[in-house]
């Protein structure tokens, strides 16, 4: 959600940390901020607004020296948008500084404490009052022989109830920066006489790929030369060093004018690096190397429920499709934090499925530990290597989708439908699915990034398409089967970037009662390719026909026959049926794209959201 950067070494600070806070933006981006320490003080400019018009213009105006020093990237949580509320914050004497992400829980009743002692704030944030707190801690501390910042941080968070990922400083102990982490992920980055911390990998790759994940309770002590590591429940930590698999490169827009419009043409080569070396011909089947689990012990499984939120929820609903089609078996969808807050009835032979982007989501990290807890076997379909859903996970499936910095998910979306196709013929092959039918899955799979680059080349078409209907003040997005789930994806992507009211629906359901809201002025986007339901769809538009509502008509190549009963018609190649969630998402991020251009929308960082959910 929010963005931490920290560095301590030998080169000037500002920069460092500047660079980190821009590739830190797509995380949160209400307000930015830095502390340095320079010539025993603590020097703070922090700004509201986006990188280059609050902080950048601020530093270069007021410049600030100094090796070592914190920053922070912000989405409110605590206090509203303002200067005030922006990270760092101080404690009362000025000379500890402190940036975090997550939220302290019981913050009110520590904040009246710490009021009744004397203490004053200058925010409406909980970030303020953990600052204040491992003040008051150092100040207690003071007299005592080899006192240190890290045992004020460990103190104070003995007094936290809620999550945090911390970095602290202290004019009183220079050349030491402090990190903790409880449910939001920090990360150490290892250099040469520097080191760094952060929350995102892409704020550091640039100066080294060597980092350090920490777990729940970590508490690390990092200078220049090294760091240590501690958990606040052992007093020892299992640390592993581990190598990044993106570049600096990789998380660039290059030659496209947004993070989006990149990643969306990227999907042939995601959707390319999904399928290598899973694509087993000839035993004519998928194979995995991290499931951990036996052929034996797969084939026990009588129910799988997917748990995942946001666009990661629609991929499980295409998930639920896939598996019980190809594999047999009973699937359950589940919004991740449903599943955590309610009484799910879990046989014995059951498995939880989660799906996320990062590998943070709270809410699905929550989800697991639930699953856990209760004796339940949990894997994962995620795409960051290393992230704390991966590490907790019993097994699990990464998407090699790369960085991906768009705040609206879109390549990691399609990847995650790749695997899950795969995964589906992988379980379907050790029950009832034929080696016939799963070789024409596994070969239309394979078609499918060089199909994903036919539908890229209809930019054009969907540019014009976007600027005919961008007045629109309400969308409707409708499929069925397979595409239903897509439908609703459609809808989101419209809503997240375009600010444009939009709802996605089984195109069956429109005569339950949303067809009310049917009238001219209300395009309805129709996803009607050639399939089982391709008929029945059909009898659905005319229903929004009768009642003159326009129609833009997602449909198969050859298929001249949906021109007749459409205003607007896009194609996509013929694929299986199965496979189609897959193409028919790449030409609905596209036409979301343009019509948040053609009103002025900010397309990476659409208001309001943050890329990466790490509280509840």
């Amino acid at each position: 959600m929010c963005g931490i950067i920290g560095y301590i070494g030998k080169k000037n600070a500002s920069p460092i940390l500047l660079e980190g806070l821009r590739r830190l933006e797509y995380r949160g981006y209400d307000s930015a901020g830095v502390a340095i320490a320079d010539n025993g003080e603590l020097v703070l400019r922090k700004k509201l607004g986006k990188i280059d018009e609050g902080i950048a213009h601020l530093l270069k105006e007021q410049p600030v020296a100094g090796t070592y020093g914190i920053g922070h990237t912000r989405w409110a949580t605590h206090g509203v948008p303002a200067d005030k509320n922006s990270h760092p914050h101080l404690d009362e004497t000025g000379r500890i500084a402190v940036v975090h992400n997550g939220v302290i829980e019981n913050y009110d009743a520590i904040k009246q404490k710490l009021l009744r002692a004397g203490y004053t704030f200058k925010s409406d944030t909980d970030t303020e009052v953990l600052a204040q707190l491992i003040g008051d801690y150092f100040k207690k501390q003071a007299g005592k022989n080899g006192h240190t910042l890290t045992d004020a941080v460990r103190a104070a968070l003995g007094d936290v109830i809620g999550t945090y990922g911390i970095a602290v400083i202290s004019a009183d102990q220079p050349g030491i920066m402090v990190g903790a982490r409880r449910g939001s992920p920090l990360i150490i980055g290892i250099g040469e006489a520097e080191n760094f911390l952060t929350s995102d990998a892409n704020a550091i790759v640039a100066h080294t790929r060597q980092v350090v994940y920490l777990n729940d309770y970590d508490v690390a002590t990092i200078t220049q030369d090294g760091f240590d590591v501690e958990n606040l429940g052992t007093e020892t930590a299992s640390v592993q060093i581990s190598k990044l698999e993106f570049d600096a490169e990789d998380a660039q827009r290059g030659v496209h004018a947004h993070f989006m419009l990149k990643e969306i043409h990227e999907q042939p080569q995601t959707v390319l690096n999904a399928l290598r070396g899973r694509l087993d011909f000839e035993a004519a089947t998928a194979k995995f190397g991290g499931l951990n689990m036996t052929a034996a012990e797969l084939r026990g499984v009588d129910r799988i429920v997917i748990a995942a939120s946001g666009t990661s929820w629609h991929a499980a609903l295409v998930g639920e499709y896939l598996i019980e089609e190809f594999a047999q078996i009973p699937v359950e969808v589940e919004y991740a934090h449903e599943f955590c807050y309610r009484n799910c009835p879990l046989e014995k032979n059951t498995i939880l499925l989660v799906l996320s982007q990062s590998g943070e989501t709270a809410d699905t990290l929550a989800a697991i530990r639930e699953a856990k807890r209760r004796g339940h076997r949990a894997l994962a379909i995620v795409n960051v290597v290393g992230s704390t859903i991966a590490r907790e996970v019993d097994g699990g499936i990464y998407m090699h989708a790369g960085p991906e910095i768009g705040v609206a998910s879109t390549k990691a979306f399609v990847s995650t439908l790749t695997v899950l196709t795969l995964l589906a013929v992988h379980l379907g092959r050790m029950r009832m699915l034929s080696a016939k039918r799963a070789l024409e899955v596994l070969h239309a799979l394979a078609a499918l990034p060089k199909q994903l680059e036919i539908v890229l080349q209809q930019t054009g078409p969907l540019k014009e398409l976007a600027a005919k209907y961008a007045s629109a003040k309400d969308f409707f997005f409708l499929g069925r089967g397979y595409t239903f789930p897509i439908a609703l994806e459609g809808a989101l992507k419209l809503k997240e970037i375009s600010y444009i009211h939009a709802e996605g629906y089984s195109a069956a359901e429109m005569k339950h009662g949303p067809i009310a809201l049917i009238d001219k002025d209300t395009p309805t986007v129709f996803l009607v390719p050639q399939d089982a339901m391709y008929e029945k769809t059909l009898a659905n538009l005319a229903m929004i026909r009768a009642r003159k509502g326009p129609v833009i008509a997602l449909a198969t190549e050859g298929d001249e026959g949906i021109r007749r009963v459409a205003d607007d018609v896009i194609y996509m190649p013929k694929t299986l049926e199965a496979l189609y969630p897959i193409l028919a998402t790449v030409p609905l991020q596209l036409f979301a794209y343009y019509i948040a251009l053609a009103r002025g929308c900010d397309v990476d960082k659409p208001r309001n959201l943050a890329k990466s959910v790490t509280v509840e």
